[in-house]
């Protein structure tokens, strides 16, 4: 579902979570691009602005966000890239998820892409690329079974890490 503000709470717990299980990802991305869930009105303004290609700075290309709910807790949230650029095709791809540390291991992320594919089929998607780190095997499996068929292996430099590179073919679907 989009972002509403009855569960912003909710997300900022999961924002809290990740970084006090070590993982910076999800801080980090809400920094880069300029979005505060402290200040609810800007905050759901700035994700207009995302999804309408508004404001982009540098490298950023139209998103779209989405949040996966578990009762009135959010587990987990995904971001629909309209566009490709250089450094996405190698790492990043249409479609980014998270779900909530002590939520992994129930399928939820496999829920949540499943949910996200008709979105980026909608926004004139026909072939998504997703990534993950190598040693990423819980997210390689959930993009295999919403029909990810890996291309290939790569290092990014920008992370530093070595990504596999998956595709799902969303016009048969």
């Amino acid at each position: 579902m989009p972002p509403a503000e009855p569960w912003l709470g909710s997300f900022q717990e999961l924002v809290a979570e990740t970084g006090a299980a070590g993982e910076e990802f999800c801080s980090r991305l809400l920094r880069w691009l300029d979005l505060s869930p402290a200040d609810p009105p800007r905050f759901f303004a700035r994700l207009a602005e995302l999804a309408a290609g508004e404001r982009l700075a540098a490298g950023l290309v139209p998103t779209t966000f989405y949040w996966l709910l578990a009762g009135e807790q959010v587990v987990g949230y995904a971001s629909l890239r309209h566009k490709l650029t250089a450094k996405l095709r190698l790492e990043g791809g249409h479609i980014g998820y998270l779900v909530r540390p002590r939520a992994r291991g129930r399928g939820y992320g496999k829920r949540l892409l499943e949910l996200l594919l008709p979105a980026a089929r909608a926004a004139g998607i026909e072939r998504a690329l997703l990534t993950c780190n190598i040693s990423n095997v819980a997210s390689a499996r959930v993009i295999q079974a919403n029909g990810g068929v890996l291309q290939d292996e790569v290092y990014a430099p920008s992370s530093g890490r070595f990504v596999q590179r998956y595709w799902i073919d969303l016009r048969a679907a």
